[in-house]
C-alpha cells in the first residue's frame, strides 16, 4: 500500500467521479438493454432483472468487504493471491492517505466507487451465458459467492498488489503483465465463467430446433449505444487523472470500437451475404472488450489492430457453440472470452510506450515494436491463468449451488416463460399468460 502524503486534485477527482457514473450506466441500463434485447419475449424482464440485482448483490457486499479483499493490505498470508476481508471491513478505516494511489489526488472513496462498478458489470456480463434457464435465487446466490471467491481474488491478483501486477511480477524470466483497465480481471473472468455455467445449466429447451432470435433489435442497439458512451469512463477512467495518458485511452477506445464494428459486419457480409444490426452493436462490444487490457498501453495503429483482429475472431467465434454443442445463449464467450484475449495476447504484438502511449514498469514493447517475445509470453501466461482460475473455480461453484438448490427452473416454467414464472409479470401485453394475470388481479 502506498504511503504519500494525500493531496486532493479536484480535476482527477471530478473525472474519476464522472466515469464512475457512466460505468455503472453500463451495467443498468446499458447491458440490461443489450441482453434484454437479444433474448426472447418471455425471458426480457428476468434477463434485466438478474442485472439489476448484480448491481444490488454486489455493491452490498464491495461496501463490505470486497474492496478490502481487492485492494486491502493482506493479513492473511496469501498477499499474492488475495487480501483480507478485515482491513476495511464496511470502509472503516479507510483514510485518503491509505488508498491505493493516493498520489492521483484522487480521495480513496472516489477510488472504492469507481471500482465497485466493475464489479458490478463483471458479475452481470456472466448472465449472457445462462439466459432462460437458471432459478432467480441461485442466481442471486451465485452472484454473491462468485464475486467473493472469484472476482476479487483476480482483481487483486492484476490490480491490488498480487503475483500479476506490476509490483508482484509473474515470474523473474518474464516481463510485467498488462492490463490497463481489465482484459483479465473483466473480460476473460466473466466470459470462462459464463462457459462454465452454461456447461452445467445445459441448453435451452428447443436449442437448434426452433428459432431463438432476439426479440428487439433497437433495444440491442440502444444498449451497445450506452456501453460505447460509458466505456469511456471504463478505459480512460482507469488512468485516475483527466491527463494525457487518459486522452490516449479514450482515443483507442474509440478507434478500435470503430474497426471492429466493421470488421464483423464485414464478416457477416462475406459469410451470409448480409449485414445486420445484431452484427453492429456485437462489433461495437467486441471492440470495446478487445481495446481495454490495452487501452493505454497501444498507439493508433495497435488499436486499429487489434479492433480489426476482434472484429473478425469474435464474429467467427459466436459459431463455436453450434459446431461443439455448449448453449452460450448471448455469446459471453464468442464475444468477451475471445475478445479478451485476442486484447490481452495482442499487447504482446504491438504494445509500445511511444505516442502517448503508456505502460507500467517492468513491461516491454510487443514483438511488432521491436520487444522481442518475452512481452508476447507474459500476456499468454496471464490469459491462460486468468481463464483456467475463473472456470475452475466457477464450475466448483455451479456444482454446490447445484446440490443444495438446483441451478434450473423446471421444464414447465421455462417452456412458459421465466418471466411470467419467477416475477409473476410479462415485458408485454400480447404475451400469452399475461391476460390471465390480468384478469386474476381485476376479479
Amino acid at each position: 500500500m502506498a504511503a504519500d502524503a494525500f493531496t486532493l486534485d479536484s480535476g482527477n477527482t471530478a473525472w474519476m467521479m464522472t466515469s464512475a457514473v457512466i460505468v455503472l450506466m453500463m451495467t443498468v441500463p446499458g447491458l440490461a438493454f443489450f441482453y434484454g434485447g437479444m433474448v426472447r419475449t418471455k425471458s426480457v424482464l428476468n434477463m434485466m432483472v438478474m442485472n439489476f440485482v448484480a448491481v444490488g448483490v454486489v455493491g452490498l457486499i464491495w461496501i463490505l468487504y470486497g474492496y478490502s479483499m481487492a485492494f486491502g493490505t493482506s493479513t492473511t498470508g496469501f498477499g499474492q493471491f488475495v487480501s483480507s476481508p478485515f482491513t476495511y471491513f464496511g470502509l472503516v478505516g479507510l483514510t485518503d492517505d491509505k488508498g491505493l494511489y493516493p498520489s492521483a489526488g484522487v480521495p480513496a472513496l472516489v477510488y472504492v466507487a469507481f471500482q465497485a462498478t466493475f464489479a458490478v458489470i463483471t458479475v452481470a456480463l456472466i448472465t449472457g451465458a445462462i439466459a432462460d434457464r437458471m432459478k432467480f435465487g441461485s442466481w442471486i446466490a451465485f452472484s454473491a459467492v462468485w464475486v467473493t471467491a472469484v472476482y476479487f481474488p483476480l482483481a487483486h491478483m492484476v490490480w491490488g498488489g498480487g503475483f500479476l501486477s506490476p509490483v508482484g511480477k509473474v515470474s523473474e524470466w518474464l516481463s510485467t503483465p498488462i492490463d490497463f483497465a481489465g482484459g483479465t480481471v473483466v473480460h476473460i473472468d466473466a466470459g470462462a465463467a459464463g462457459f462454465a455455467l452454461c456447461l452445467l445449466l445445459g441448453r435451452r429447451k428447443g436449442w437448434m430446433k426452433e428459432p431463438m432470435r432476439p426479440h428487439n433489435l433497437p433495444f440491442v442497439m440502444l444498449g451497445a449505444a450506452l456501453l460505447w458512451i460509458g466505456w469511456f469512463g471504463f478505459n480512460a477512467g482507469s488512468e485516475l487523472a483527466a491527463d494525457g495518458v487518459a486522452g490516449r485511452a479514450w482515443i483507442n477506445t474509440f478507434v478500435a470500437t470503430c474497426v471492429a464494428m466493421l470488421a464483423w459486419m464485414a464478416t457477416e457480409k462475406v459469410r451470409d451475404g448480409k449485414a445486420t444490426s445484431l452484427g453492429a452493436a456485437s462489433g461495437v462490444v467486441a471492440g470495446l472488450v478487445a481495446i481495454t487490457p490495452a487501452a493505454a498501453a497501444v498507439d493508433s495503429y495497435g488499436a486499429i489492430a487489434i479492433g480489426l483482429v476482434a472484429g473478425i475472431l469474435c464474429a467467427l467465434a459466436v459459431g463455436l457453440k453450434f459446431r461443439f454443442g455448449f448453449d452460450d445463449a448471448l455469446d459471453v464467450v464468442g464475444v468477451h472470452l475471445v475478445g479478451g484475449i485476442v486484447g490481452c495476447v495482442m499487447l504482446g504484438l504491438v504494445a509500445t510506450h511511444h505516442q502517448g502511449a503508456w505502460y507500467p514498469d517492468g513491461a516491454q514493447d510487443g514483438l511488432l515494436y521491436g520487444g522481442g517475445a518475452t512481452q508476447l509470453l507474459t500476456q499468454i501466461l496471464t490469459a491462460a491463468i486468468a481463464v483456467v482460475f475463473s472456470f475452475v473455480l466457477t464450475y466448483v461453484i455451479g456444482l454446490v449451488i447445484k446440490a443444495i438448490t438446483g441451478l434450473r427452473v423446471d421444464e414447465a416454467d421455462e417452456v412458459g416463460g421465466v418471466d411470467l414464472a419467477l416475477h409473476g409479470e410479462t415485458a408485454y401485453e400480447s404475451v400469452p399468460g399475461t391476460g390471465r394475470v390480468i384478469k386474476e388481479v381485476n376479479a
